[in-house]
């Protein structure tokens, strides 16, 4: 007999609801595969022992936090849906034996996701910049203009090439998987999961001719904003990483880590987007 799968269990263990749904689902988990570690402190340091898997219960939020957390140390990921929308986490706690037991045979596909590095930089003298940040993400880079909510003028630099300048309220640069987050709600395009290219879309824009862009994900992006607003702020999948001053470098590349998301079977991207974002739904369809 083939030795089980080896996985390790996270969770956000600080929220009462969620640790209590990580327990009574612990008894399926343990019938499909050899738990080896569990980890309920999505700020703490990932120790996975000798896991093959990770199964993440919550919602997309935790999905991001767990990719943080794994850093370049990334593992296929059994995302289990404990939260509302779930596009990211899109298997239903209902399904996860059989899920499990899809993993257990190897009958699943791992689909490779797009993540990148983010580094803060901030002048310092002829000899270098001070690098005061640097993290990995999954989802977005967002400048955001901050108080006194007047816009701001961001110039975007595409491989030390000055692209453009936006005036505008902040500037989105996304993944594949984040394209379906803020990027959408600012009127960007969707990009298949496993594309490799990140888009770049202004929040607000005050000249109508300009639209997102989309690029290949080999090159280096980076934005400047000259004269910030004192609540300019630099954000990472949705977490404060500080504020921005003139002058200072927000530059996105592609990371060597890559975030890996087991799909079973009869769970496929279009699916996820016509169930998750309500595609081809008639307004007064249930």
């Amino acid at each position: 007999m083939n030795a089980p799968v080896k996985a390790a269990i996270i969770y956000d263990g600080s929220r009462a609801s969620l640790r209590d749904r990580a327990r009574s689902l612990r008894p399926i988990i343990d019938g499909r595969v050899e738990v080896v570690a569990e980890l309920d402190d999505l700020d703490g340091e990932f120790d996975p022992a000798d896991a093959q898997v990770v199964v993440v219960l919550g919602g997309d939020g935790t999905m991001l936090r767990s990719a943080r957390l794994m850093r370049r140390r990334q593992l296929p990921v059994v995302a289990v849906n404990l939260g509302k929308l779930g596009f990211l986490a899109d298997t239903p706690p209902e399904e996860l034996d059989d899920t499990l037991a899809q993993v257990a045979r190897g009958d699943v596909r791992l689909v490779n996701h797009l993540m990148f590095e983010c580094s803060l930089l901030r002048e310092a003298d002829a000899e270098g910049d001070d690098l005061l940040d640097n993290r990995v993400g999954l989802n977005e880079v967002a400048v955001l203009a901050g108080e006194p909510f007047k816009m701001i003028n961001v110039q975007l630099y595409v491989d030390g090439d000055l692209a453009t300048t936006y005036s505008c309220d902040g500037m989105l640069v996304s993944t594949p998987v984040g394209s379906t987050a803020h990027n959408l709600s600012v009127g960007g395009p969707i990009l298949r999961k496993d594309l490799q290219a990140f888009v770049i879309s202004p929040i607000n824009p005050h000249t109508l001719t300009v639209r997102p862009v989309v690029d290949t994900a080999d090159r280096a992006f980076e934005i400047v904003v000259a004269d910030p607003n004192p609540g300019t702020r630099l954000m990472v999948d949705g977490q404060v990483v500080g504020p921005i001053e003139a002058g200072d470098r927000v530059r996105v590349i592609r990371s060597k880590a890559v975030f890996q998301l087991i799909e079973t079977r009869g769970r496929g991207y279009y699916r996820t987007l016509r169930e998750k974002l309500g595609w081809g739904r008639q307004p007064r369809e249930e």
